[in-house]
């Protein structure tokens, strides 16, 4: 795996290198000298020859904190074992990291306006607007596979949270088949029309697709979001009226998109929503084995007894998500302890 960090001033970009290396044993690479790079980093003059090495030396881990163009950006993903880790953290306590910084360094600390100007100025290009060699690093985290907000007080604090994360995990590189068919459930969800959710689901046997389906009204028939259904458009409670409903559940229409022929002993179905009860009855029927969900719905446990009864199995799973947001909501309490934070 070969990691590459991109973010703002005093985020922890380079604790949060230093962890990997101290707890993953990745290998620290820079395009350049610096001396705020506090790793035993190897040093290579390009892109170019940064991706050569990594790409002979694939095997082994890597991670490097010199992401700060479209350029190297786009250098980088050509490989498939390339991750964007994209750091971020509270302007205010940023600035107390910088101050925290400058007085173990000996350096005069700048301004919080002299902070802010240049905080500005590196995320946003303000002052670089004719240098197109120069990219936003705000553009270059909106890209980025996993994003962190450090907000967090100590390093105890961030590092419990970096394992929780599961950084490492080689399924954000390729997705293992419940992840990978989860997502083309989602996929399949935004093509869906109804007001009250959406909801898409795949039809699988012995690895590959068999039908897939999102929820809406009936061919033919007005969309649900353009007024169709009445009963979706009115503020009627989960699992209520279904009686007049006018749209088709993306089970169903995954279901009758197969047929029974198609479908047979050993197909799944994979779902963003758990099946609600009418369609697990039509699951059971058309001889669906295996349901396995991400997000729960209001008749899970009516679904969970008759498919257990069926003798289907149903499982949950939920994939690591490419846009991971962390976050810390009370960072504001105790900021007087915040020296201990590296930036």
């Amino acid at each position: 795996m070969f990691i590459g960090i991109t973010g703002s001033i005093c985020s922890g970009k380079h604790t949060i290198a230093e962890w990997l290396v101290s707890v993953h044993g990745f290998t620290p690479l820079t395009l350049r000298d610096n001396d705020n790079y506090r790793l035993d980093a190897l040093h290579f003059e390009t892109p170019s020859d940064l991706l050569e090495y990594v790409t002979k030396n694939w095997i082994d881990n890597f991670v490097t904190c010199d992401i700060d163009s479209l350029y190297v950006l786009e250098t980088y993903r050509k490989r498939p074992f390339f991750l964007l880790l994209a750091v971020d953290g509270p302007l205010t306590i940023r600035y107390q990291r910088c101050l925290a910084r400058c007085q173990d360094l000996g350096h005069q600390p700048p301004t919080l306006e002299r902070f802010i100007i240049e905080n500005d100025e590196r995320l946003f290009k303000i002052g670089h607007t004719d240098d197109f060699s120069i990219s936003s690093i705000y553009n270059l985290m909106t890209m980025a596979d996993l994003n962190i907000v450090n907000s967090f007080l100590s390093l105890q604090l961030l590092y419990a949270h970096l394992h929780g994360l599961n950084i490492t995990n080689s399924e954000r590189l390729r997705p293992s088949w419940d992840t990978y068919f989860m997502h083309l459930s989602d996929l399949a969800a935004l093509r869906s029309n109804c007001m009250k959710r959406r909801v898409g689901c795949i039809l699988v046997k012995d690895f590959r697709v068999i039908a897939t389906g999102y929820n809406g009204t009936a061919r033919g028939l007005k969309n649900c979001n353009q007024g169709g259904c009445e009963r979706c458009n009115d503020a009627v409670s989960c699992g209520k009226e279904l009686d007049t409903c006018l749209c088709l559940h993306a089970e169903e229409n995954a279901l009758l998109e197969a047929g029974r022929e198609r479908i047979g002993q050993g197909s799944i179905l994979y779902c963003n929503t758990c099946p609600c009860l009418r369609c697990s009855v039509k699951l059971i029927q058309s001889g669906v084995t295996e349901v396995v969900y991400n997000k729960t719905y209001g008749m899970d446990s009516w679904t969970s007894r008759i498919l257990k009864e069926a003798g289907i199995k149903l499982r949950q799973h939920s994939p690591p998500t490419m846009r991971l947001v962390l976050q810390k909501s009370d960072y504001m309490s105790g900021i007087a302890n915040i020296s201990d934070i590296m930036m």
